[in-house]
């Protein structure tokens, strides 16, 4: 008795019958129970009838018969005092070799706050993520609108250089929004990239393909997901690629077909981009590169992937290569030659 009445911890000592024993002096203060009248009382008996709760009579009744423990059993507690409180409660039988009588140790743990706490931060992440689409969604809507003011200023400009110039800001802010548009259409957290992909082709084809029939944008790819931070990148990558093959692979009205895959093996992955176009230039090793190779070859590194371009008879093959066990040799590499530098 001594024990359970200098504990810190909310306990109740009852006998076969259920009925009070001892307590705690913790358990007297956290419940507001006089404890000059508690002892003799059934459980059920304390305060204003509160722990009155038929599930609860039930497992303590099997409890001291030795048919079954409470184990992390939570229930409200109901109290003409003030809101209701969350407890989380655990019992056992103590078994000291006397059959004629028996013991239970209940003892009771309030997780209120905690519980109030959890639901707060769940409030939180939910509110952040509307506002987390709201913005994707005005940004989007953005960068619309200055596409639009970008190719009204190509229309109107008399130098074929500028007016290429502009139109091509224009290509890739409108692939910018498509990707913001994508993003706020789905959820945070894991993105379905097969989806991811295929929307944003359709948004691409749909601002730079003038004839459907003559090119096609087609998407081949697992059922693979990444995380949003990611998908963005991908996305870019994926993107710039394909605005490439628009622009240097079907000259003259050619007829072809760009296709964008994507394939994952536990954390190695390949993003492809292939068209059956004109090829790679002969003088391909001599030029320099554009703004889209160094933005795809930027990101690449970005995810600790490498850029592979090989000729794909007829037409080309990009492909960004994600292998874990190569990137972490190539760090191990530049761990090594930086302690080499020291």
């Amino acid at each position: 008795m001594a024990v359970v009445a200098s504990s810190t911890a909310p306990i109740v000592l009852l006998d076969g019958e259920l009925t009070v024993i001892g307590a705690s002096a913790s358990f007297f203060r956290a419940f507001h129970i006089d404890p000059s009248t508690a002892t003799g009382l059934k459980l059920f008996a304390l305060g204003s009838g509160e722990w009155d709760v038929r599930q609860l009579r039930s497992l303590l009744k099997a409890t001291a018969s030795g048919d079954a423990e409470i184990e992390a059993y939570e229930m409200d507690l109901k109290s003409a005092q003030g809101a209701p409180r969350r407890l989380i409660l655990n019992a056992q039988k103590l078994d000291y070799g006397d059959a004629a009588h028996s013991w239970i140790l209940l003892s009771v743990a309030d997780v209120t706050d905690a519980r109030l706490a959890e639901k707060l931060k769940d409030d939180l992440l939910r509110e952040k993520a509307i506002l987390l689409q709201e913005v994707q969604h005005r940004v989007a809507n953005s960068l619309q609108i200055i596409a639009s003011v970008i190719l009204q200023s190509a229309r109107k400009v008399s130098s074929d250089e500028t007016r290429l110039h502009l139109t091509d800001a224009h290509n890739r802010v409108m692939s910018v929004a498509a990707l913001q548009q994508q993003l706020a259409a789905s959820r945070l957290g894991e993105v379905e990239l097969k989806s991811y992909f295929t929307k944003l082709c359709e948004s691409i084809g749909a601002s730079m393909i003038r004839d459907h029939d003559q090119l096609v944008l087609e998407v081949k790819a697992d059922d693979s997901t990444c995380e949003a931070d990611v998908s963005v990148s991908l996305g870019l990558i994926v993107t710039e690629l394909v605005i490439n093959c628009l622009k240097h692979a079907f000259p003259g009205g050619r007829l072809g077909k760009i296709e964008v895959g994507y394939h994952s093996r536990g954390p190695n992955w390949t993003l492809s981009v292939e068209d059956d176009g004109v090829g790679i230039p002969k003088d391909r090793a001599s030029s320099t590169p554009g703004l889209g190779t160094s933005i795809v070859e930027a990101l690449a590194r970005q995810l600790s992937a490498r850029v592979q371009v090989s000729d794909a008879h007829p037409g080309t093959l990009v492909s960004v290569i994600h292998n874990q066990i190569a990137a972490v040799a190539e760090a191990d590499d530049d761990a090594l030659q930086s302690k080499a530098a020291i």
